[in-house]
C-alpha cells in the first residue's frame, strides 16, 4: 500500500489555507509510516497528479463551499467525490477535478479517496488567517482523517514532546505568520505589503503631458 495525504489551498487567502493548515496539524501532533506521504500540495494543480497516481489510498484536506453554515466539516469518500462534473464543489475547482480526471483517464486512480472538507467564512482577505469557526475545526479534520488512515491498516502514532520538522518555511508556519501579519491599519484587507511588490515612485517631469512647440 501507497497512501497520500494532500492538504490543497492558499494560506495567503484566509480559509482558502485551511487544507494546508489541517495536513499541518496532522504532521505536527501524529507520527505516520513510511508508506504515508505527507504533500502540501498549496495551488499546483495538476503538478500533483504524479502524487495522486502514485497513490493506492489518498486523504485530502480542502476548503469546499456547499451552501452549509461556515466550519461545517463534511467527508466526502470514493465514488461521492465526484470526478466528471459542472458543478462545483472545491474551491479550486478548475486544477482538482481535473486532476481526479486525469489521474481516471491514466487508469491511475486511488483505490481508496476521502475528501475532508470545510465550508469557509473568509476568503477575500489577503494576508489574513483562517477564521475562528474553521481555525475551531481543525482538530476535528485531525481525527478524522487518524481514523480514516486506521480504517486502511495504518496505525499513526502521536508524537507527544517528539517535535516535528517543518512541511512549510517557517515564514508561513502557523504562528509566525499570523504575528508578521501588519494591523488594519497599516495594510489593506485586499492587499497585503508583505507579498505586493512596492509602485515604483512616478518622476513629476515624466508625469507631465507633453505640450506642442
Amino acid at each position: 500500500m501507497s497512501a497520500l495525504v494532500l492538504g490543497i489551498g492558499n494560506v495567503l487567502w484566509a480559509d482558502e489555507g485551511y487544507g494546508v493548515r489541517a495536513l499541518e496539524a496532522l504532521h505536527a501532533g501524529w507520527r505516520l509510516p513510511d508508506e504515508v506521504a505527507l504533500i502540501d500540495g498549496g495551488t499546483q494543480g495538476i503538478y500533483l497528479l504524479e502524487h495522486l497516481c502514485s497513490a493506492s489510498h489518498a486523504i485530502v484536506f480542502d476548503a469546499i463551499d456547499y451552501g452549509l453554515p461556515p466550519g461545517t466539516l463534511r467527508v466526502f469518500r470514493d465514488a461521492e467525490v465526484p470526478v466528471w462534473t459542472d458543478q462545483a464543489m472545491s474551491l479550486h475547482q478548475a486544477t482538482f477535478q481535473e486532476l481526479l480526471a486525469l489521474a481516471h483517464l491514466r487508469d491511475r486512480y486511488p483505490q481508496r479517496l476521502t475528501v475532508i472538507g470545510v465550508q469557509p467564512q473568509t476568503l477575500d482577505d489577503l494576508g489574513g488567517s483562517l477564521s475562528r469557526v474553521v481555525r475551531e475545526r481543525i482538530p476535528q479534520a485531525v481525527e478524522i482523517a487518524v481514523a480514516e488512515l486506521a480504517s486502511w491498516g495504518i496505525v499513526a502514532r502521536p508524537r507527544g514532546h517528539e517535535p516535528a520538522e517543518a512541511l512549510s518555511p517557517s515564514a508561513l508556519a502557523l504562528a509566525d505568520y499570523e504575528a508578521g501579519r501588519p494591523d488594519a491599519e497599516a495594510a489593506c484587507r485586499i492587499g497585503d505589503s508583505r507579498f505586493l511588490n512596492p509602485a515604483k515612485p512616478v518622476d513629476p517631469v515624466d508625469a507631465a503631458p507633453a505640450r506642442g512647440g
